[in-house]
């Protein structure tokens, strides 16, 4: 069996899924359930950026940590912590939904807390990249704030289906040993 390269086997695993048609259906099922949870992220998010914004304590120590932490301004954390929380509300509601329907066969439909937690740090990347589109597009582009977070997530979406796909519900493949003992 001849082992292919890093560099070889992904785009080899990309015309695959393509010829087969398994990523573009998976994707635009991810897809799907991405659009429930932008609806849950973006409302969350909302919510949490004006309860924030409506409560002189909360506003109160998010100035006092970023000053403290020296790590941004109060005004981008004003951003980071609601995003926070949406984050965390979605990428479970993601997980649970993306093992149910989107990649059923690989994960049998189980929700199992290994590929929660791989699936939660498989979202990280996506998470920052959301986070970074957000501050980069508000702060510097000075696009209006919800202009910022729509794109933010559709940056994130590209992130999160790749690592979903080729990452946490990747098919595992299985050595075959034929009867003199050789791997296939």
């Amino acid at each position: 069996m001849t082992r292919l390269s890093a560099s070889d086997w992904v785009p080899a695993r990309l015309l695959a899924g393509w010829r087969y048609r398994a990523i573009s259906r998976k994707a635009f099922v991810f897809g799907l359930v991405g659009l429930v949870n932008t609806v849950v992220d973006y409302s969350i998010f909302l919510l949490a950026r004006a309860a924030l914004n409506h409560s002189p304590a909360a506003l109160s120590t998010i100035t006092s940590f970023a000053d403290l932490c020296r790590c941004g301004s109060a005004s981008a954390m004003t951003l980071i912590a609601p995003n926070i929380v949406s984050w965390i509300v979605a990428v479970t509601g993601s997980y649970v939904m993306n093992s149910s329907i989107t990649f059923a066969a690989e994960s049998q439909r189980k929700l199992r807390w290994r590929s929660y937690l791989t699936f939660i740090v498989a979202g990280i990347a996506g998470f920052v990249a959301n986070t970074t589109t957000l501050v980069v597009a508000a702060q510097f582009f000075l696009l209006p704030v919800i202009l910022a977070k729509a794109v933010a997530i559709l940056a994130s979406f590209a992130v999160n289906f790749s690592l979903s796909h080729f990452v946490v519900f990747r098919v595992r493949t299985r050595h075959h040993v034929d009867e003199v003992g050789t791997k296939l």
